[in-house]
């Protein structure tokens, strides 16, 4: 059997190519939207995907499915559980039309790509239709599976949040009856031997969960000793109580997700192409029409930026950011350097931003009349003082819930950047809106968005770190 992991650093997502060597074929699981490297992937390892497969309806990335049944005739395999709000609605609808090849599985089911045996089990509680893989290599004479494809169930450390239905999706009334189907399931779990190994779709920086683990892999035996939220299970409403503290706010982008993955992710059949643009036309844009995302540093972008754009650089927090502050049916316009044009290509179509129309280089900016220029201002920690004594000053906290709790500033309104969007009738009333985070770095993208939308703010350099460093006042 072959098998590997394609990790997605920044949506800490994994997608796995598994194949029979003897036969020359493989499925690939929860696959990301960008098919080709899965499939040149298989290639340069002497094989041939023949069958895509999903654990659930994701909520974090566009799934690449559709495309692979598109591009090379892959057999899909996907959730027939949950009830009628919980079923794909794009297997009918081929390209040009026709029905995909597919198969809907319930609880129990199998199939077979070459000799390699995968065996759905529905694992209800991150989502209702919710199912893992049983993987069991009979090429390798096997009677028992050496792997399960855990999906957004079990994470190294962790299991898959219960409340993104609710908090993500907006279906009110769901989180608590999630978490209690969760618990149920987990006694599923004591049904896998201790040697089976996890493979889980989601590693340490996703928003699945609040505290997945930096090793990519694990085994049953081992999550079932020392995950805290497995362990947690000693009782029902000890588990509710746990797996729904502290959970993080998920991004905006999310219900956009469930939406599209459901309904049916368009068909893409390659990169998107954007056009080399010059300064003067990215300048004639309407920016409050159209989505400019500046890649460059915050020094670079503060001093001076197309006047509207918003402050993306390519770091882990990408896709989040990005996501969380353009809508899905907004053209996209990038300051980015050649070199990394196709990686921020790649990020923005996996979570569904494909109207990516044109790009200049940094250097176009870097020699522009700085008239033209818009600049986003910045204070240090004594002048953002002297500020909340002002009339027409407040101050907004772009942190997490949780980390607002440990101590803010006092007055502040917290409101999380990846919400914002949702939340502007939430904003202080005020003239000017000191922004702040933890260091500097959310709060520089949640100015610049703002601006956007025509406030006017300032940026506390270094953040509450700063803040706490000069023993300025900390209200809890």
């Amino acid at each position: 059997m072959f098998m590997r992991m394609i990790y997605d650093e920044k949506l800490a997502q994994a997608a796995y190519l598994i194949g029979c060597q003897k036969t020359g074929e493989a499925v690939i699981i929860d696959p990301e939207r960008d098919v080709d490297r899965y499939i040149e992937l298989a290639a340069e390892n002497g094989l041939t995907i023949v069958a895509t497969a999903e654990t659930h309806i994701h909520a974090d990335f566009i799934s690449g499915s559709r495309e692979l049944a598109e591009r090379v005739g892959a057999k899909v395999y996907v959730s027939d559980e949950g009830d009628a709000d919980w079923k794909y609605q794009w297997l009918d609808q081929k390209v040009g039309g026709g029905t995909y090849e597919h198969q809907l599985l319930k609880d129990g089911d199998v199939f077979n790509v070459g000799n390699i045996e995968l065996k759905a089990i529905h694992t209800p509680g991150h989502t209702p239709e919710h199912i893992v893989f049983q993987i069991t290599d009979h090429g390798a004479g096997a009677d028992a599976p050496i792997g399960l494809a855990t999906g957004d169930f079990v994470f190294v450390g962790d299991l898959g949040r219960p409340d993104l239905l609710e908090s993500a999706a907006g279906i009110a009334g769901m989180m608590e009856p999630s978490a209690r189907r969760l618990f149920k399931t987990v006694q599923k779990f004591n049904d896998i031997p201790d040697f089976v190994q996890i493979w889980p779709a989601h590693g340490a920086g996703s928003a699945c969960g609040k505290a997945l683990g930096a090793v990519p892999m694990s085994t049953v035996g081992y999550e079932r000793r020392f995950n805290p939220a497995l362990l947690a299970a000693t009782s029902e409403q000890n588990f509710v109580d746990f797996i729904l503290a502290g959970q993080p706010e998920p991004p905006m982008y999310f219900a956009n997700m469930k939406r599209d993955n459901k309904i049916g992710p368009k068909v893409l059949g390659g990169l998107p192409n954007p056009a080399r643009l010059d300064l003067h036309t990215m300048l004639g844009f309407d920016p409050t029409k159209v989505a400019i995302i500046d890649t460059r540093t915050w020094v670079e972008f503060m001093s001076g930026h197309v006047p509207g754009a918003m402050y993306f650089p390519l770091t882990k927090s990408f896709n989040t950011d990005a996501g969380s502050m353009i809508r899905d049916d907004e053209d996209i316009y990038l300051v980015v350097e050649e070199s990394q044009l196709e990686e921020a290509i790649r990020d923005l179509i996996r979570i569904g931003l494909d109207r990516i129309k044109g790009w200049i280089e940094p250097d176009d900016l870097a020699n522009a009349d700085p008239n033209t220029l818009a600049k986003t201002k910045e204070v240090g920690i004594e002048e953002a003082q002297s500020m909340l004594g002002q009339q027409g000053v407040a101050v907004l906290d772009v942190r997490r819930a949780t980390e607002f709790a440990e101590g803010h500033i006092q007055g502040a309104t917290n409101i999380a950047h990846t919400r914002l969007m949702g939340r502007m009738d939430e904003l202080p009333q005020a003239e000017t809106l000191l922004v702040n985070c933890r260091s500097g770095g959310r709060s520089g993208r949640a100015c610049a968005f703002l601006q956007r939308a025509g406030h006017d703010v300032v940026n506390l350099k270094g953040g509450m770190l700063a803040w706490q460093e000069a023993n300025a006042t900390v209200e809890v």
